[in-house]
């Protein structure tokens, strides 16, 4: 390695010297105005007050041991002993604590559904120590939000929504409420993501946040740095530390209003059932990007089905608004107002094709079926494509979730024949061979005589509710 000169040491000391003074005068990184970290506490001194602690009761009836009801058997060795054979027909049980706050001065509050849920009684603790009896003026379970009010309010204060489409990832945000029942516990971090899916239901769009939030946060609010609510703390990962979800404020101030004026909430329906768009199905269907909403399922005689829309179509825009994934549609669709009309963007075929469709009310029995006669063929066995075929009955749709003449059921898979080879499994529907609709066993036979020995059979079958595409050679 070269070395310098003795006579050198000192200038270049004090180069490196003079090097780093300056760094650490110009540089951003090092200037104490960028390196402070945000004070909350007049966001704190602002917001505070209009979060709320919120308690329950509930009825409880006991069981004799071995059909108990309690998660503890301390409760049940309680009542034997007291009680003896005799146990008491039910009691009041108060449940763990949740939050809330205030979004006007007529006493409306904003809490979580599973947090109100079942009560009998509901109370309310104000940050000033004023307690009141609440009821509940409407809940939505589908996205576990809640609308409660407290009676002859005085002087209430009232925390301001924000908008959560404007929240940034990285972005600092706060948690108030009362976490293990230690109300009005202030907690802080950044949103850690948004859009998130935890598996809840079809308008899973959470933010993501590490603001530690704990049993009790449920229905309290996550504040942006102005200190008005952009999200209602909801969920908390289990097996992960510090990851909390919140359901954006943006979402919940349509439900809210319902909640408010119809005790309620009313969704659109387009009578589709639909999933992703993978990868082979994106090929097979011919959707560039492999964006949009797949259509395993249309709902005979809902408003799909009399605009037109077919199983295999990919829908991709709704009123202007792009849809990339399933959830994408259910959200959008849900917002529109029940008698009015959207214009639907989607894929059929290779091609694009508009539709007009007039939106229903979603009913609470959505998961409707047609279940109208079966197909009238019998099983078909084909030794040389190891499968024996049969039409779906009124059980199978039933157990499948699916229209009665909608494909065609697989009864058996014959060990080491073609199907097997290819994956296919018993209890498979085929809905389509080479884009050809498969509706009996017959339709199968038909479709596969179509295709020369040796050439490409490729399936789109029906499993666990979701398509995949299946390739096979004859």
């Amino acid at each position: 390695m070269h070395q310098l000169p003795r006579r050198f040491y000192p200038f270049t000391l004090f180069s490196a010297l003079f090097v780093f003074l300056l760094f650490a005068l110009f540089s951003p990184t090092l200037r104490a105005e960028e390196t402070v970290l945000p004070n909350f506490t007049e966001l704190v001194k602002k917001a505070g007050p209009a979060v709320v602690n919120i308690s329950t009761e509930k009825t409880r009836t006991p069981t004799r041991r071995g059909t108990s009801r309690f998660k503890d058997d301390h409760f049940q060795d309680f009542f034997e002993k007291f009680f003896g054979e005799q146990l008491p027909r039910e009691f009041r049980h108060k449940t763990a604590m949740g939050s809330g706050f205030i979004i006007d001065r007529d006493g409306y509050i904003v809490t979580n559904n599973h947090v109100v849920t079942g009560a009998d009684k509901i109370e309310v603790k104000l940050s000033d120590g004023r307690k009141f009896d609440a009821t509940v003026v409407g809940t939505d379970p589908k996205t576990d939000l809640a609308l409660i009010k407290i009676a002859k309010p005085k002087e209430l204060p009232v925390l301001p929504m924000g908008d959560s489409e404007a929240l940034k990832v990285g972005q600092w945000v706060v948690a108030i409420g009362s976490p293990f029942g230690l109300d009005h516990t202030v907690t802080a971090g950044i949103v850690s993501a948004k859009g998130r899916s935890i598996g809840t239901g079809p308008y899973d769009d959470f933010i993501q946040t590490d603001a530690s939030i704990n049993p009790g946060n449920s229905g309290g609010p996550l504040l942006d740095m102005d200190g008005r609510a952009v999200g209602i703390n909801t969920a908390i990962m289990a097996q992960g530390q510090g990851i909390g979800f919140a359901i954006p404020i943006n979402m919940a101030k349509g439900i809210i209003t319902q909640l408010k004026t119809k005790g309620e909430v009313t969704r659109g329906w387009l009578g589709v059932s639909v999933q992703e768009v993978s990868d082979d199905l994106a090929d097979y269907y011919n959707v560039p990007g492999g964006k949009g909403a797949l259509v395993g399922m249309v709902f005979e005689g809902d408003p799909a089905d009399k605009a037109g829309i077919k199983v295999g179509d990919v829908i991709i825009d709704v009123n202007g608004k792009p849809i990339e994934e399933s959830r994408d549609l259910s959200r959008v669709i849900a917002d529109v107002p029940v008698g009015n009309k959207v214009d639907i963007t989607l894929i059929r075929d290779g091609k694009k094709k508009k539709v007009s469709v007039l939106i229903a009310k979603r009913d609470k029995e959505e998961d409707r079926r047609d279940l109208g006669p079966a197909g009238k063929s019998g099983e078909k066995r084909a030794e040389d494509m190891g499968w024996v075929l049969a039409p779906m009955t009124e059980e199978d749709a039933d157990a499948l979730d699916l229209n009665v003449g909608k494909g065609v059921v697989v009864r058996e898979v014959m060990p080491d024949g073609k199907a097997d080879e290819a994956g296919v499994l018993a209890g498979d529907v085929i809905q389509e061979i080479n884009h050809e609709p498969v509706g009996s066993p017959a339709d199968a036979e038909a479709a596969i005589a179509k295709v020369k020995k040796g050439g490409s059979i490729t399936l789109v079958v029906m499993r666990r509710s979701a398509f995949s595409i299946i390739k096979m050679t004859k």
